[in-house]
């Protein structure tokens, strides 16, 4: 008796790590699902802040021009204080919206800081190769983490350059983790006319994006949880 008690005893230790990551990842699962059924639905009303701490993703070429033709029509007061985020090689996007920050500033009269711009790494060049791009991704992923830790935004806008997706996946973690709650606000790229973007796809697929916009109605037909807006341009 004593040695089958010995022998029980030992399997039952030997069991206890794996009883106990069964169970985490159980809690983990339920977390997660829980996250993507929220993932869309509005804040309570006593939960709504008077302001909204925004990350905004800009993109080299177009990515910007639209990004900055949304933040003309956007309530400036309601999405402050503005977080400016841009590849580390993209000095012209944050130049831009160095000068349309400047100008909400100007029509406002606001002479504090409301707004900060900053760089990213990017995850791979045009023209790296695949091999020595791994080690970058690795870099730009902790490099997005601190940022997003540093941050912490409630709202992220962004329309597709391959920076926001390390981005809009640390802020989703931070949902499932209970860090911070983020609203990831997504608009497709209006040359994206039959297919979405790799970004897009992305974001759309894994429900990641809370609000999911296009501008063209044949991609709201193809992709049914997306909302059309019209062309912003």
């Amino acid at each position: 008796m004593e040695k089958c008690n010995g022998v029980c005893f030992t399997n039952l230790s030997s069991n206890h790590p794996i009883t106990c990551f069964m169970a985490f990842t159980t809690i983990m699962l339920f977390r997660v699902l829980y996250v993507i059924y929220r993932t869309g639905m509005p804040l309570g009303k006593r939960a709504t802040p008077q302001s909204f701490s925004t990350l905004i993703v800009l993109g080299s070429g177009g990515h910007t021009a639209e990004m900055i033709n949304l933040l003309l029509v956007l309530q400036k007061d309601r999405f402050t204080p503005r977080f400016y985020i841009a590849a580390a090689t993209d000095n012209m996007s944050l130049q831009k919206a160095l000068v349309l920050d400047n100008s909400f500033a100007a029509s406002s009269g606001f002479k504090g800081i409301s707004a900060e711009f900053m760089q990213i790494y990017r995850s791979r060049e045009v023209g790296q190769s695949y091999v020595t791009s791994v080690w970058t991704t690795l870099v730009a992923i902790a490099h997005a983490f601190w940022l997003m830790i540093k941050i912490r935004p409630q709202v992220v806008l962004c329309n597709g350059p391959g920076t926001c997706i390390p981005l809009c996946v640390i802020a989703f973690f931070f949902k499932v983790a209970g860090i911070r709650w983020s609203s990831i606000f997504y608009v497709e790229s209006i040359a994206r006319v039959k297919r979405l973007s790799l970004s897009g796809l992305l974001l759309y697929k894994l429900r990641i994006a809370d609000q999911f916009f296009v501008q063209w109605p044949q991609l709201q037909r193809k992709y049914p949880r997306a909302h059309y807006v019209g062309c912003l341009m």
